[in-house]
């Protein structure tokens, strides 16, 4: 269907995103392989939903039943305008936020853009067999996107190409014979920054990320105490990391992302102490529409807690770790306790 490939580009490109290719609605081995062994050496963590399902994510097809094609698109959001990152980041009483989730939440925004696709897909080709996916569902995305050609995988195990790694994936899942496009090959070379800057060495080996390491897993998916060793290393960091993003030459090209990810609430250019104030109902309200809600007011906490333990010794920082301690989370509590004692023995 060269002439249906034709419109899914056109469609894709007038809906905002930046690149679509199509390739088939299977793994490789080798990437099958690799998370098996991923999975048998504990890397995934607390996330024991990468096991429960680690069958789907191998086998895209079970998925949607009589899935023969994948349409892989990708949608950039470095947020240009945005407050240095490194700026934000070394200053140690800044709350560094990852860029990523500075502004509106891709799941819906993409979500809702793939469905606008497969309706107009529909409309051309009549009903068809479909799921529009992203980082909603058992799917190994950076797999898929790979064979396809829309990118390659970084050793940090993120998709990238030569304008970098500031972008979401999205795939349509679904039954229509559309030719694939080639995979392109890796231009990663013998680089390792991404591997040599990672601030707790959650990168144990190219292509290999081991979570229980992961600032971004320790802020995000880890619902339980942030283990001592790794609380210096997280310095400002309240939601999620991007070292390995940062230092990687390819994203020396990256332009503008999507308006719809622009920061919101001054995410980008924000205090410790204004974010730690916030009760639960302001946390609640600004974070409407936001993919920082899903952790809940308790680890939003913890983590600030833990980033004021690594802030400047003052005055202010302790006593508004010391207001905090009233409130009843035990977790929350813990860190502030350990902040407390960082600040005071370091004043």
């Amino acid at each position: 269907m060269p002439d249906l490939k034709t419109r899914i580009i056109r469609e894709a490109e007038r809906l905002g995103f930046s690149d679509v290719r199509i390739g088939p609605a299977r793994v490789p081995q080798a990437m099958q392989q690799r998370l098996d062994e991923w999975l048998r050496d504990g890397c995934h963590g607390t996330m024991d939903y990468m096991a429960r399902h680690a069958e789907l994510r191998k086998h895209p097809e079970q998925l949607v039943p009589g899935a023969r094609t994948v349409i892989s698109v990708r949608l950039p959001y470095w947020p240009a305008k945005a407050k240095s990152a490194e700026a934000q980041l070394s200053d140690r009483d800044a709350a560094y936020v990852s860029r990523y989730a500075l502004g509106r939440d891709y799941h819906k925004v993409i979500r809702n853009r793939l469905q606008t696709l497969a309706d107009h897909l529909t409309g051309t080709v009549g009903p068809f067999t479909y799921r529009a996916f992203t980082d909603s569902a058992p799917v190994k995305e950076v797999a898929l996107a790979t064979q396809s050609g829309l990118g390659w995988e970084g050793k940090h195990t993120l998709s990238l190409d030569r304008q970098g790694s500031w972008y979401f994936l999205g795939e349509i899942l679904c039954d229509l014979p559309i030719t694939y496009d080639p995979p392109i090959a890796s231009h990663c070379g013998d680089c390792t920054q991404c591997i040599d800057h990672c601030p707790t060495g959650a990168i144990i080996a190219p292509y290999r990320v081991d979570a229980r390491r992961c600032i971004s897993y320790l802020t995000i998916e880890h619902h339980g105490s942030i283990p001592v060793e790794f609380r210096k290393p997280m310095g400002n960091r309240i939601y999620g990391c991007d070292d390995c993003q940062l230092v990687c030459p390819w994203n020396r090209f990256t332009t503008a992302g999507d308006p719809a990810f622009l920061p919101r609430h001054q995410l980008d250019a924000t205090t410790l102490l204004d974010l730690f104030a916030w009760d639960e109902a302001t946390f609640l309200n600004r974070f409407e529409g936001s993919p920082i809600r899903r952790i809940g007011y308790e680890r939003w906490q913890r983590n600030i807690a833990v980033a004021l333990g690594n802030a400047t010794p003052s005055t202010a920082h302790i006593e508004a770790l010391k207001n905090k301690k009233a409130q009843p989370s035990p977790l929350v509590q813990e860190h502030i306790d350990w902040a407390l004692d960082q600040l005071t023995t370091s004043s």
